[in-house]
């Protein structure tokens, strides 16, 4: 055999290894270490169904220019997903047609909030299930998730999740949670408009 098809099968050989040592021992996908789950309720009744509350959300409806600043932090970014299913990791998002994400950065703290725009309420809960046990919303913002706290909220067909890290105390990472969580108020506003 030449010198040179030994070469290629070897280099052919450790790339394969490789990979598959990769693949094998990779991390698995973050999971928040302290996760609160909470079903819709009869107070959504006004928005269970995406046909009671048709129009999409906005960045600007869900993200105003008064939640540039959460507590410590300051808003690091926004997008926007028609791909329900780029979010997370592990779960599903059946009848989702939109995901809308904020990051936010401080000195001590991360955190970050999805808010997902499903066809009904059973949707919804279906997937604050999911996220319990079978997968969760990917980090739009790296952190170690180690000592990190998460809750996730059907309300009518919207679900939010809002996920805070980092450095911080417990008490810091709840008030940083509170804080993420108060941008789901955006579903009041269209309980009222639907009423």
């Amino acid at each position: 055999m030449s010198r040179r098809v030994v070469i290629s099968v070897v280099i052919a050989n450790v790339l394969v290894i490789a990979v598959v040592g990769w693949l094998w021992l990779r991390p698995d996908d973050p999971r928040p270490a302290v996760f609160h789950a909470e079903p819709t309720s009869a107070f959504y009744a006004a928005i269970d169904t995406r046909q009671a509350d048709a129009a999409p959300l906005t960045l600007q409806e869900v993200f105003a220019p008064a939640t540039r600043t959460l507590g410590t932090m300051t808003l690091a970014g926004t997008q926007q997903f028609t791909d329900c299913e780029e979010v997370l990791w592990g779960a599903s998002a059946d009848g989702c047609t939109q995901a809308l994400q904020a990051t936010y950065r401080g000195s001590a703290t991360v955190g970050q909030f999805v808010i997902f725009n499903m066809s009904d309420g059973r949707a919804a809960d279906a997937l604050v299930s999911a996220l319990g046990k079978d997968g969760f919303v990917r980090q739009g913002i790296m952190f170690d998730a180690v000592g990190s706290r998460a809750q996730a909220r059907a309300m009518g067909h919207y679900v939010t999740v809002s996920w805070a890290g980092g450095q911080a105390t417990a008490q810091d990472l709840v008030a940083t949670l509170v804080a993420l969580d108060g941008l789901g108020r955006v579903v009041q506003d269209r309980i009222v408009a639907a009423t």
